[in-house]
């Protein structure tokens, strides 16, 4: 399954949607600043926040966290060194990492867990400038989660609201 997401969502204070294949609105991503935090919520269609991805903005900037049902489900770390491809590490609350890496310059990246491919994150099927596609294996048990830690990986890679 396939997701378009707009790039202009890890603005702070825009909102966007995350589209399906069909074009269809699937998921609305609010983003804000609360404090000194940098906030998006990823809901659904009907506004139930399914994830809430934040990162201090006097702390780390390397690092986010999503969380789920006010409990953290993710941290989201970016390597310092990374030229010229990027590198994150995905650590999950349940236990077990995801290793994400990518090129820096086409916007690339990969989402690998033990079990091998978690999503493909990539421009190569959008025409449209500013969105990238989050591809993930039709049997995605927690599309939501995938989709936040997606959200935190391009928020880090381009520095973005920090």
């Amino acid at each position: 399954m396939r997701f378009k997401v707009r790039e202009r969502i890890v603005a702070i204070g825009n909102d966007s949607w995350i589209e399906d294949e069909a074009g269809e609105r699937a998921f609305h991503v609010d983003g804000k600043v609360l404090g000194v935090r940098q906030t998006f919520e990823l809901k659904d269609v009907d506004g139930a926040v399914l994830a809430v991805i934040r990162r201090k903005m006097l702390g780390i900037h390397n690092a986010m966290t999503v969380e789920r049902d006010g409990r953290q489900a993710a941290v989201v770390r970016k390597h310092l060194i990374n030229l010229p491809r990027d590198r994150f590490t995905v650590e999950l609350a349940g236990g077990g990492e995801w290793a994400v890496s990518g090129n820096v310059f086409n916007k690339t990246y990969t989402i690998e867990g033990d079990a091998g491919p978690v999503a493909v994150i990539s421009r190569k099927w959008v025409r449209v400038r500013d969105a990238y596609d989050v591809e993930l294996p039709d049997d995605t048990p927690d599309v939501p989660l995938v989709l936040a830690v997606a959200v935190a990986v391009d928020t880090l890679a381009e520095g973005k609201g920090g």
